[in-house]
């Protein structure tokens, strides 16, 4: 019985030392791992620091090529002390208007060329990006109805875009009031509107199906539509355009940029950038035309805050879009052009993408109602119909 006890502790005591022997085992190798997870965590963690700033290296050197390129496409470039005499030193009297990263001065060059000067803030990394994205994509599309750039100045931390001049500003001064001005330009007559609703139309036509791949605007608005002497339209400020998918129906992801009122539903929700988000910027636009309204004003009655959403139901009545009408145009248009642009504007501003047009049929809807008329007010002939065919990029 004694002999039975001592195998029975004997084999007791194997156990344990067997098990403690395991558990060490274990513990060391746990150790191990460990050790090893963390030199390789660290190993990984260097590689992908040098592999970031090799990327900023890179993509800083590839900006600076892009404009390099640029300048070689033919853009002048400046100085601080030449643009800054042209401005007489950006004084306030000068100042035409405001963008999201900086004041845009009148200007006069010293071979006596009239232009608009944009003086970027410090806006971090986003106003810098904006700088690059005008000055590459500006260098490489030439359309008749964009806003050609004629130039730049990168100094330290001085940018500046050099824009041709336009002498009447943007669209949205001659709509309504600025906010903090009472001063409103005198009201444009109909077929002047029809007439820079075709070649704002032609902008973006020209982005979406002339350049490959597509370019995005992303922030198409009235105050972005500038007029010229005679009142002719170009698209500008491409600060925050964005190269679209080369594919039928495809999008890019990025976030979400862009103004409040003009903004594609689809965008606002997903962040799925296509080209058929400028369509529906455009649509607000051409509401803004027929209407005379601020795509956003909560001081209006209740109902009519919302430009898009007080008008859409009234666009396909014929006789509630009379009521939508801007009454500074005191009844002086044809009523078969308001309902086929009130139609068009319908359209662009479906709240599903898909159905929306392309603007290739968008200007060809609009050119008929152009042919037939001849603004007489302030802009001349509208020559948009037969002007020079923008090149394919």
């Amino acid at each position: 019985m004694e002999a039975e006890n001592d195998e029975y502790k004997r084999k007791e005591r194997l156990v344990l030392v067997t098990i403690l022997v395991f558990a060490s085992l274990a513990i060391a190798s746990l150790l191990v791992a460990f050790s090893y997870y963390c030199y390789i965590r660290n190993k990984v963690s260097r590689r992908l620091e040098k592999a970031r700033k090799t990327v900023a290296n890179e993509e800083k050197a590839s900006s600076f090529a892009n404009i390099q390129v640029a300048t070689q496409k033919g853009l002048q470039v400046f100085t601080f002390k030449q643009l800054h005499s042209a401005t007489g030193g950006f004084g306030k009297s000068n100042i035409i208007g405001h963008g999201a990263f900086g004041s845009v001065y009148r200007g006069v060059l010293q071979n006596g060329r009239k232009v608009a000067i944009k003086l970027m803030d410090s806006a971090g990394k986003q106003g810098e990006e904006e700088f690059k994205v005008e000055v590459e994509l500006l260098s490489r599309l030439h359309s008749p109805y964009l806003l050609l750039l004629i130039g730049y100045c990168s100094e330290s931390n001085h940018k500046l875009l050099v824009y041709e001049f336009m002498a009447n500003g943007g669209l949205q001064e001659h709509l309504y009031p600025i906010s903090g001005s009472n001063n409103v330009s005198l009201s444009l007559d109909w077929d002047t509107r029809l007439c820079i609703a075709l070649e704002a139309a032609k902008g973006l036509e020209y982005l979406h199906e002339h350049v490959s791949p597509p370019v995005i605007h992303r922030d198409f608005k009235s105050s972005n539509i500038l007029l010229d002497r005679n009142f002719h339209a170009k698209v500008s400020d491409f600060g925050l355009a964005k190269l679209g998918s080369e594919k039928v129906g495809g999008h890019v992801s990025t976030r979400v940029l862009g103004t409040q009122g003009y903004v594609a539903p689809e965008y606002a929700l997903t962040g799925h950038l296509t080209t058929k988000s400028d369509v529906y910027s455009y649509g607000i636009v051409l509401l803004e035309l027929l209407t005379g309204r601020v795509p956003v004003d909560m001081k209006r009655p209740p109902g009519e805050g919302v430009l898009v959403s007080w008008a859409l139901p009234r666009l396909t009545d014929r006789e509630k879009v009379l009521e939508i009408m801007d009454p500074r145009l005191d009844g002086q248009y044809s009523m078969k052009d308001v309902i086929q642009i009130a139609a068009i504007a319908a359209m662009c501003v479906q709240p599903e993408a898909d159905y929306r047009p392309l603007m290739a049929d968008v200007v060809q809807s609009l050119v008929p109602l152009v042919k037939n008329h001849r603004p007489t007010s302030r802009a001349g002939s509208c020559s948009s119909f037969h002007g020079p065919q923008s090149p394919k990029v």
